[in-house]
Order: C-alpha cells, then sequence, then structure tokens
C-alpha cells in the first residue's frame, strides 16, 4: 500500500510540473511565432498602402485611403504607429507591436520625395485612414 502511495506521489507531481511547461513551451512560442509573423504582414501591407497613397499625391490638394486591418491577432489587440526611429527622413518605419512583440518595417520610397514624412498610429479595430494634404496637417 505504502508504494503505491509513493509511485502515485511521485507520478502526480511529474504531471503537474509537465502541465506547467507545457503552457510556457508548446503554447506561448507558437502563439509568439504566429504573432510576430503576422504583425509583420501588416507592417507591410500598411507600408505599401503608404507609398500607393504617396505615390499618386497631387500638387495641390489632399487624397485619403481608407483601409481595414484585422481586428485583433490571437485573440488580442495590437497598435500601429507610424513615424521616425530616430528622428530623420531616412528612417520612417510602420511599428506594430503588442507587449514584448514588436516588428519594424521600413516605408520604401517615401522619405526621399517631396512629399515629407508621413506619421500617426492607429489600431486594428474600426477603419483606419491614410490621408495625404500638398499643405501639411
Amino acid at each position: 500500500m505504502i508504494e503505491y502511495v509513493m509511485i502515485s506521489t511521485i507520478v502526480m507531481i511529474l504531471m503537474v510540473i509537465m502541465l506547467l511547461l507545457v503552457n510556457a513551451n508548446f503554447l506561448e512560442g507558437p502563439i509568439n511565432t504566429l504573432t510576430y509573423s503576422e504583425f509583420t504582414d501588416i507592417g507591410n501591407g500598411v507600408s505599401t498602402r503608404i507609398v500607393d497613397v504617396y505615390a499618386i499625391a497631387p500638387t495641390t490638394g489632399n487624397i485619403s485611403s481608407d483601409y481595414n486591418l484585422p481586428d485583433d491577432i490571437v485573440g488580442q489587440a495590437y497598435y500601429v504607429n507610424i513615424g521616425n526611429t530616430n528622428g530623420g527622413l531616412s528612417s520612417q518605419v510602420v511599428t506594430v507591436s503588442r507587449g514584448s512583440i514588436v516588428t519594424n518595417v521600413s516605408i520604401a520610397g517615401i522619405s526621399s520625395t517631396a512629399h515629407g514624412q508621413a506619421m500617426g498610429n492607429t489600431t486594428g479595430s474600426g477603419i483606419n485612414r491614410i490621408s495625404y494634404n500638398s499643405g501639411g496637417f
């Protein structure tokens, strides 16, 4: 009887340890990898939309484009920031982040143009808008 209780106790302790490790190793790792990939895709999409608006931007006047992003990634909200990493015109990026997961995607093609800087922020919820005004905002 004592053998049965001791072996059962050891097996139960090992089972509890395994349950604690399964979440960290088998669930969190793939979720973080998937989130990073999705953030990179979202950053690329926003960057492409910004370049498209700047490519057809009028010399005088304004233009706007509405677009939709996924409301959440793996059931959680995220933030999108558009701006400069070090304050210079040559380093414009789209930063998509949530907690410790951050991706930076370069906005190619508009930093050297006469149109100036792209900046702003948004979240995934609702309809988002990219606007250009030749007079500035």
